[in-house]
């Protein structure tokens, strides 16, 4: 289930746009701000997150020096399992991506 339906379902309308309105806010804001990306050690070096609200941006940073949002998790989410389940779906659009950014 999506951030939005969830929410919807918990919360109501109101409140879902609220919350995805700081979502978006977030992402603009690291997007002029890429600087406020964290390493976390455990990770992969080039990986960079970032917490918004109760959600953690995934972000990768060595293609090209180009930011490229990767997946959104839930902090309550046991990340180090979700992020070995999604490696190979993640590598693949990277890979993608930094395909069609060489062009």
């Amino acid at each position: 289930m999506g951030i939005e339906s969830y929410s919807l379902e918990q919360f109501g309308r109101r409140i879902t746009n609220q919350y995805l309105d700081k979502l978006e806010a977030g992402i603009s804001r690291l997007a002029e701000n890429p600087e406020l990306l964290r390493e976390e050690p455990p990770f992969h070096a080039s990986l960079r997150f970032y917490r918004i609200e109760k959600h953690v941006l995934v972000c990768e940073t060595g293609v090209r020096g180009k930011l490229i949002i990767l997946t959104l998790l839930h902090a309550s989410m046991d990340i180090p399992t979700r992020l070995a389940e999604l490696e190979p779906m993640l590598q693949m659009e990277v890979q993608m991506l930094a395909a069609q950014l060489r062009k």
